[in-house]
């Protein structure tokens, strides 16, 4: 791992999230998570990056296109878990949460 870089790792829920999409949106959706996780994953903007208010299932969600990827920072540890990929239109439940 390079200086600075953060581990990206995915739960089963976001893993099976990304297999039920087209191969294009999963590379853009992968493209994305690289570009702005893999150095920045708390850096809060007005368009890409929102912290959570809490309690909600994850610290953060990323905004790729008409997706949103939900996940949680570990500072210390330097990982960032990827909880689901949903799209913008996905309606979930805390009970659809892992």
């Amino acid at each position: 791992m390079t200086n600075g870089a953060y581990e990206i790792r995915y739960a089963a829920a976001a893993v099976d999230d990304l297999r039920g999409m087209r191969a294009f949106n999963q590379r853009e959706i992968l493209d994305g998570i690289e570009l702005h996780l893999r150095y920045g994953p708390t850096f809060v903007s007005r368009s890409r990056i929102k912290a959570m208010a809490q309690p909600f299932q994850s610290q953060y969600r990323l905004r790729i296109g008409d997706f949103r990827v939900y996940y949680d920072v570990d500072d210390v540890g330097r990982v960032v878990n990827v909880l689901r990929i949903l799209t913008k239109k996905t309606t979930q439940t805390r009970e659809d949460w892992p």
